[in-house]
């Protein structure tokens, strides 16, 4: 599944998922800018990691709700990297509200990150693909709760929900251009936005009966659907939500 010579933006990616996929297309061969909100130190311990594995990285700062940050994002790219070949839109945001108790701010701070930030990151990453010719992979990491409901998480949930339209509508328009779109839809992964759960024994039981192989995936288990999806096996999948999830959308329980 070599990608090397190839250069990919991931968002998000100084921690978590993100940080296992830009690792793992390192491992793959391609040279790889690191997206981060907060935490540069992080980011740049996975730009570190990279090198070790003897590709280029770069950290490039970017609030994905602004508009000119993800603009800059694919221009800084570029500018740093040579050129852009795969998008990974994994940053996101979660503020979990009742949804009698939910705000305007943080309705629009999840929409913004989540949803404007994807679609906005892919226009730019598409508008630099059709430049180049070579034509291109995105791939938005959305969640099982753009199918699933999630109660106490309204905006979480259609924020993705709105990434699946945004996915197979924009798949359509960029085909021409050799572009591949794709989501990856995780369930309960061992991140650090999971980490109260995980650590209540409680909780997690809870969580793991739910889930037919009763186990947490890991990013890294994320880390290697993208790979494929942003290799060249894959250039025949294009539109689809991709779930990752241990068989959790399959689950019905005692039914």
């Amino acid at each position: 599944m070599s990608i090397v010579g190839q250069v990919a933006l991931v968002t998000g990616a100084s921690s978590g998922i993100g940080r296992a996929i830009a690792i793992r297309l390192a491992q793959e061969g391609a040279d790889v800018a690191v997206n981060f909100a907060s935490g540069q130190q992080r980011a740049e311990a996975v730009c570190e990691e990279i090198a070790k594995l003897g590709r280029r990285a770069v950290a490039i700062h970017g609030d994905l709700a602004q508009l000119t940050d993800c603009r800059a994002l694919v221009r800084q790219t570029v500018e740093s990297l040579g050129q852009l070949d795969i998008l990974v839109n994994n940053a996101g945001v979660e503020i979990e509200q009742s949804f009698l108790d939910v705000t305007e701010e943080s309705y629009d701070r999840v929409l913004a990150v989540n949803l404007k930030g994807a679609f906005f990151c892919s226009q730019s990453a598409a508008q630099q693909m059709i430049k180049q010719g070579k034509g291109g992979r995105i791939v938005n990491i959305s969640s099982v709760h753009e199918d699933l409901p999630m109660p106490g998480n309204v905006p979480y949930c259609c924020s993705k929900g709105g990434m699946r339209m945004l996915t197979r509508t924009i798949c359509l328009e960029l085909a021409p251009h050799g572009i591949t779109v794709n989501n990856v839809g995780p369930g309960a992964i061992a991140t650090p936005i999971n980490q109260k759960t995980l650590d209540t024994p409680a909780l997690r039981d809870q969580l793991l009966a739910e889930i037919p192989a009763h186990r947490i995936g890991t990013p890294e288990d994320v880390a290697g659907l993208v790979a494929y999806l942003v290799s060249p096996e894959a250039s025949y999948v294009t539109g689809g939500t991709y779930f990752i999830d241990g068989g959790l959308m399959r689950s019905t329980g005692g039914l």
